[in-house]
Order: C-alpha cells, then structure tokens, then sequence
C-alpha cells in the first residue's frame, strides 16, 4: 500500500510538473530497431546521439528552442519529424517494418505528432500518385493540389494544435503547392526534349582532361546532376553504386556532373575519393549557369537524365537509381 501511494503522488506531481518543465523528455521503444545509436537532431541548431538497449527503448531529456520547432528522430536511413516543445512529455513506440504505419504517440504534446506522423502517410500516399497526375493537363493538376492543400489546412484549423506548429504549417502548405506546380512545369518542359539530340556539355573529368558528351556515343549515358552540400543527391549514391554494379561491362556510361561552386571544388575532389565514387566524374564550368544545365531547365538537384547512343534524348528527368521503374527501363534497353 505505501509502494501505490508513492507511484500515485509521483503521478500527480510529474502531471504539475511536465507545464513548468525547460526540458522535453521523450521515451521511445522502436521494434526491430536498425541501429544501437538515435540521432535527434533540429536543422544545424541541435543534433543530439542517444544509444538504445537490445530492447529498442531509450529515454532522454534536453531543452527545446523557446517557442517549440521541428525536430528529426532518425534510425539509421528512417526517419520520422516531430514537434517538440519543452514541457512535453512523449512516449513513442513504432516499428521499423512498416516504419510511418506504427508510429503512435502518448503523453503530452501526443496530439500534435500523431497529426505530423499521420500527415507524413497522406504525403508519401500523395507522392505515390503524382506519376500519374504528371501527365494530366495543367488544369487537372492544379486541382489536385488545391484539394490536397484544402485538405491540409482542414486538418490543422480548429483542432486545438499548439499555436507555435500551425503557424509554421499553414505557410509551408503554399510553398509545397508551389514547388510542387514548379516541378510539374519542369516534368513538362523535359518531356518537349525527348526524341531530341541532346545539349552538350565539355567538362573537367576527376581522373584527368576533360570529357564531352560526344566521346561516349554508341552508349547509353546515365548522368547524375548533384553537389557535395545537397543531402538527397548524397542519399542516393548507395543506389547509384548498385546500378552501376548491375550493368558493369555493358553499353552504358554512368556520368556524374556536379554543380558546385568554385568554393566547393578541393571539396569535390576529395567526396569523389573518400565515397569512392564510380562512374566518370565531371565537374560543371560555371555550375548553375553552365549550359548543359541550362539547356535541361535544371533549377534543382538530384536531376538524372539518360541519353541513347545515338545522342538522342530518351528521358530528361529520369527516375532515380532508388527508384525500381529505373532498373526496369534499363533492363529493357541495356545489353
């Protein structure tokens, strides 16, 4: 009996205390964990590595930024976004098997990061059928994105969320709607160039010289348009490393042109070497202006492009090597 009493006060008061607290305290059990390390981490502001037992839980506090932000909880290469605010206190369990599906929040500040967690679904589901909606006429795309905006918005207005997340929320719905008609503009002005000889380019090769686009007709070309600093352009070297592998020996070249600054050159040349990148290496002559990147309307990176022996272009936004439609194109054409 006085073991209860003591749990129930230590109860009453963690409940009083969690609204005085500076700290945010999260404890999270993650099944089928990929890593013994968590990363949290908040921009370049706060990166915070928490180890995590053979039982996949971990508990750890630290303060937040004043008013609340967006913070990353990563495990290994997944990872899901959270808003975290001192005073919450969360407990987190998911699922590394189906990672965005099992993520359930409890405890203060739960409401606000299951709608995060449940928002990243209906994007990821969104994303699935963009495909499809970029090759529909302009006006049935731009519907699409005002009901997915309309919806957004629907989901945050009125339901009690901390005013600190709505409010960096509803200003990230235009910018997503925006981007979004962009890069519907972008997949439509690369289709015009299909069937086409390509722009060339004439670029300082890694190994030595330069290499011009013309040097390797009579194969396919694959090119990787990236830059050292661009996350998702890193992320997808693993990738492009086993589809290299896979079509080692045959009629295609693997070309990666990187748009960095003259600042970030000595940069380069040392990525190149320490990921031990493949393929043929070029470094763009005047990055974002340069014309190969003009000539494709490259406004931003990861771009893949692939080009046919004949110089002709076949896709001038291709799918990306994570992509499996990627593999499946070129199982048809490579021999």
């Amino acid at each position: 009996m006085k073991k209860a009493f003591f749990l129930f006060f230590v109860a009453i008061f963690s409940g009083f205390a969690q609204n005085t607290t500076n700290t945010v305290s999260l404890n999270v059990k993650i099944a089928n964990r990929f890593s013994d390390t968590i990363t949290i981490s908040s921009g370049r502001s706060f990166k915070q590595k928490v180890g995590i037992n053979k039982k996949g839980e971990f508990q750890t506090t630290f303060e937040a930024s004043k008013d609340g932000g967006l913070y990353r909880l990563n495990d290994g290469n997944e990872g899901t976004t959270m808003f975290l605010k001192n005073g919450y206190d969360l407990k987190l369990t998911l699922d590394t098997k189906d990672f965005d599906e099992t993520i359930v929040y409890k405890g203060k500040g739960a409401n606000e990061n299951n709608y995060l967690a449940k928002k990243a679904l209906a994007d990821e589901k969104f994303e699935m059928e963009l495909e499809a909606l970029f090759d529909a006429d302009e006006a049935t795309f731009k519907d699409a994105l005002a009901k997915k905006k309309a919806n957004d918005i629907s989901l945050i207005d009125g339901k009690g969320f901390d005013e600190t997340l709505v409010k960096m929320l509803r200003p990230s719905f235009d910018q997503e709607e925006k981007f979004l008609l962009d890069y519907y503009n972008q997949k439509v002005a690369a289709k015009k160039m299909e069937g086409i000889v390509s722009p060339s380019f004439d670029y300082e090769n890694h190994k030595g010289g330069k290499t011009k686009l013309e040097d390797l007709r009579g194969k396919y070309v694959y090119i990787d348009v990236w830059a050292t600093w661009c996350g998702p352009c890193l992320a997808e070297i693993p990738h492009l490393k086993k589809v290299e592998a896979k079509y080692h020996g045959k009629n295609i070249e693997f070309v990666s042109i990187s748009v960095d600054t003259e600042k970030d050159y000595e940069k380069w040349k040392k990525m190149v070497v320490s990921k031990e990148l493949g393929g043929i290496q070029l470094f763009a002559d005047k990055n974002w202006t340069s014309d190969f990147v003009k000539a494709f309307g490259i406004n931003s990176i990861p771009r893949f492009i692939l080009i046919g022996p004949d110089g002709k272009v076949i896709k001038a936004d291709a799918a990306r090597p994570s992509s499996a439609s990627l593999t499946e194109l070129l199982d048809g054409l490579v021999k």
